[in-house]
């Protein structure tokens, strides 16, 4: 069978591949019931529900012919290498890491770089919108998650908070 369209038959491929891993590690966890949920139960039925996804999209890509076959291009490697960066940088800087001597910076910092360090992915950075847009996140998600769900864990740096 010839794939019709190769950029969503491979995410397709993804989507499946990432459903099935979650499905397959939410087996280590006690799964439960509809009525009475264990802590396996969510990743099961996303798992399954994105590899149910992902194989429509690869049958599609199968079935339903494109006129070029919309073949997949190059790597785009600045985004992808930025992304990857920002989001181990947000992890390390949130609780930080004392093998290396690095204190937690906390909450706000950690998405004031996330925000700054993922926006160079861009073709275009502006220092204005991304400052912006890194206030609200940091606002939203300290509203969300610390005053909201009332969720312990560093909110400034531990220099400062003490």
């Amino acid at each position: 069978m010839r794939i019709k369209n190769q950029k969503d038959f491979f995410a397709g491929l993804l989507y499946m591949l990432i459903g099935v891993g979650f499905a397959w590690g939410a087996t280590s966890y006690k799964i439960g019931d509809g009525a009475r949920m264990g802590p396996g139960y969510f990743p099961l039925m996303l798992g399954i529900v994105l590899a149910v996804i992902g194989g429509i999209v690869m049958f599609r890509a199968l079935v339903v012919e494109t006129p070029d076959g919309n073949p997949v291009g190059k790597w785009a490697w600045k985004p992808l290498l930025f992304i990857i960066v920002a989001n181990f940088l947000f992890g390390i800087l949130l609780a930080g890491w004392p093998l290396l001597g690095i204190p937690a910076m906390g909450l706000i910092v950690a998405i004031y770089v996330l925000v700054f360090v993922a926006a160079l992915a861009g073709n275009e950075f502006k220092f204005v919108e991304v400052f912006i847009l890194a206030t609200l996140l940091a606002a939203g998600s300290w509203a969300a998650f610390v005053w909201g769900l009332k969720l312990q864990f560093p909110v400034w740096p531990s220099f400062i908070a003490g």
